[in-house]
């Protein structure tokens, strides 16, 4: 797999094999098992800024992952996973600087690496164990990423992308849009944000923004401002985080099963017309769908 781009899907299905294979029954707590799984021991150190950590390849296999102990508890964790990530992959590192928030910026190596890192750190078992059935809410994010140690934002990633309703998480900096991880019911959906487009000027994150103030906002959005060639304007939840200083922001969107509207992709992304033919048979029921969460 070295330096070849692969999808999302791959990249989380051989993180799971990894953490399945580790034989560990705490994850959460000890990231050193993943460590010893690729032949690596740990060493803190007082890095550079902006220098998280890196993977040192001795004689003989073994390999030395040094993490910047100046960072916080947060960010050495996921550091610790992802340089286990660039170890598995086999995917070469390139750490230039760039904002972590800024994915579009950055080498598709390291953007595999953090995906592989938060299927380690936020194992996906023990994340269906936790996570609640209300409705998302900061407190909810914070709440996760307490339990995780992990940083708000990587929780409210794993959040939005493991949803089993329509969701997304948008992560914009400098009033664009670089990434949104998405919900599978999302997905097949179609819903798309391009990245590296304006913000919604309808958007709560771009009402944030023209403040000038570092906040957190919720309220409803028409679905249509957010997601691209979207004909229904039905409204959405939008719980948007700005951060002034750094001046990027994250918007946590999402709807109800019930709002959902009734459009079906294809494999290629485009959306299937109903000829009035039969429908071919599956071998599934068609289930009722859940009630609306509340």
């Amino acid at each position: 797999m070295t330096n070849n781009r692969v999808d999302e899907v791959t990249i989380q299905l051989r993180a799971r094999q990894f953490v399945a294979s580790s034989a560990t029954s705490n994850p959460l707590n000890d990231l050193e098992i993943y460590a010893k799984a690729v032949n690596a021991i740990l060493r803190y150190e007082a890095l550079g800024v902006n220098e998280s950590g890196y993977t040192m390849a001795k004689p003989g296999g073994k390999q030395i992952i040094v993490v910047n102990s100046d960072e916080s508890m947060e960010r050495q964790r996921f550091t610790i996973c992802h340089e286990v990530a660039h170890i598995v992959l086999g995917l070469s590192s390139r750490h230039e600087h760039v904002p972590p928030w800024s994915l579009a910026k950055r080498d598709p190596n390291e953007i595999a690496c953090d995906i592989f890192a938060s299927e380690l750190l936020l194992p996906y078992k023990g994340w269906l164990q936790v996570v609640p059935d209300d409705e998302p809410s900061v407190s909810v994010i914070q709440t996760l990423a307490k339990r995780f140690t992990c940083s708000f934002h990587v929780a409210a990633s794993r959040y939005a992308s493991l949803a089993t309703f329509p969701c997304a998480l948008v992560t914009m900096d400098r009033g664009g849009i670089r990434h949104a991880a998405r919900s599978t019911p999302l997905r097949n959906l179609g819903a798309w944000i391009t990245p590296r487009s304006s913000v919604p000027p309808e958007s709560i994150a771009a009402r944030l923004r023209d403040r000038g103030e570092s906040g957190t906002e919720q309220g409803e959005v028409p679905q249509d401002a957010w997601f691209d060639e979207w004909s229904e304007s039905d409204p959405m939840n939008e719980l948007a985080r700005h951060n002034a200083k750094s001046d990027s922001t994250l918007s946590l969107l999402w709807f109800s099963d019930e709002d959902m509207p009734e459009r079906e992709v294809d494999r290629f992304n485009q959306r299937y017309v109903d000829d009035g033919g039969l429908q071919e048979l599956t071998g599934h029921l068609p289930w009722p769908g859940r009630s609306k969460r509340k």
